[in-house]
């Protein structure tokens, strides 16, 4: 099928698209709004249940990216009202219930990677940020109940795949997480009365709650409204990323240091260079096609642009380039260690096994026995097969110590003041 909207094309080009509830009227209103016409004003929403998103969420960022530079206007709303209930996609227990507190902290916290990607302000075309708490917590029950609970039907919930999910592995869901999916369908039908949004994208994960917020703006509003998904991020072998050994690819620097960052792209497989570089970096089609051209050893130089690029458009092109002079510095000999990322300790630990703990490089002192005996930890690039032994002299002194765990995992380590 030949798509005449630069949206919808460059959706299907880069790899960001599944399905759509109406694929024909997306490309149709996504041309409208390139030639001057209507804005394509679409949504995605995050909720606040952590200090940071991860890579998961990047990958819907960069789907509301892709919407703005094809003359778009994104809204990224913003979960307040809707993390009190905790979406049940996915999971296999209920979340935990957060406190208001926790709630407005991780939203401050989140908040500040989208003008990263996104261009905010008060133009026609410049990307909204919107609390859903702005209408969720005025809304009051009966008046919801009477005007969108009579469109959703019990038969229709149950059959999602949120739901069904959960029911076939016999793991309760709870009334409160059930209503998640009347909350969502809500909010779409707020933003196409107050901002005239027509288009809800997210995850596959997301496509029955986003079918649910279409159909109540076309039974209450009469209004025709779109839905659009793309893969969640996964990998060549089919498995879900965004996770490593130890733990979330956090978004936020304070979480994860962009060193660590542009190292977990740096070390994504082969097979998945090229579909990464195309939904996670703004390089052209033709220069992707060249480096995934390449072979053998030489596909570690896209890996390398990768990691720099995806960097780069998150926590800016110098840290990026920092991050890929430490790498270089670290496997290619030469070079500062200024980029690693730094831990200050309160106090000195009692063994050297305690001191891999503390940096979090291991999880308990037997592991890092096994790690020594396996000459896997070094301090200062010197191997450690004692972890019994005490902690270097230097670190006392108040100087920095590098741990490594491995060829990978690296840090510089010191007493705080």
């Amino acid at each position: 099928m030949t798509h005449k909207s630069a949206f919808v094309q460059t959706l299907m080009e880069r790899g960001h698209y599944y399905q759509a509830t109406d694929l024909e009227a997306l490309d149709a209103a996504a041309l409208e709004s390139e030639r001057g016409g209507r804005a394509l004003t679409g949504y995605i929403g995050y909720d606040c249940t952590a200090p940071s998103l991860h890579v998961g969420s990047l990958t819907q960022i960069m789907l509301m990216r892709r919407l703005q530079q094809c003359g778009g206007k994104p809204i990224t709303l913003m979960g307040g009202g809707t993390t009190k209930v905790g979406d049940p996609s996915d999971k296999n227990e209920a979340r935990p219930v957060l406190t208001q507190e926790v709630i407005d902290a991780n939203k401050a916290s989140i908040q500040t990677v989208f003008a990263k990607f996104l261009t905010f302000g008060d133009g026609p075309r410049d990307a909204i940020m919107v609390d859903n708490a702005q209408w969720l917590d005025e809304v009051k029950w009966l008046d919801m109940l009477r005007e969108i609970g009579k469109h959703f039907t019990i038969n229709k919930m149950i059959a999602l795949d949120i739901v069904k999910r959960r029911l076939d592995q016999e793991v309760p869901i709870t009334f409160l997480e059930f209503n998640y999916m009347l909350l969502q369908a809500y909010d779409f039908l707020e933003l196409s009365r107050r901002y005239e949004c027509n288009l809800q994208m997210g995850g596959s994960d997301q496509w029955g709650n986003i079918v649910q917020g279409v159909e109540l703006c076309r039974r209450v509003d009469e209004r025709h409204v779109l839905g659009v998904t793309q893969p969640l991020l996964m990998n060549a072998a089919g498995q879900k990323m965004g996770k490593t050994a130890n733990g979330a690819v956090w978004l936020n620097a304070d979480m994860l240091s962009p060193f660590d960052y542009w190292q977990y792209w740096r070390n994504v497989d082969d097979a998945d260079v090229e579909p990464l570089m195309k939904r996670m970096t703004d390089l052209p089609l033709d220069e992707i096609a060249r480096y995934a051209a390449l072979g053998g050893s030489e596909i570690n130089l896209a890996k390398i642009v990768l990691a720099t690029e995806t960097t780069a458009m998150l926590h800016g092109r110098e840290a990026a380039e920092a991050a890929q002079a430490t790498a270089a510095a670290q496997f290619g000999g030469g070079g500062a260690e200024g980029g690693l990322p730094s831990l200050d300790l309160s106090e000195a630990p009692t063994s050297l096994a305690a001191l891999f703990v503390a940096a979090g490089l291991v999880d308990s002192n037997g592991e890092a026995k096994r790690q020594a005996k396996g000459g896997g930890l070094r301090v200062n690039d010197a191997v450690i097969q004692d972890v019994t032994g005490p902690i270097p002299d230097a670190l006392r002194d108040g100087q920095e110590v590098k741990l490594s765990l491995g060829k990978k995992r690296h840090l510089m380590v010191k007493l705080a003041g």
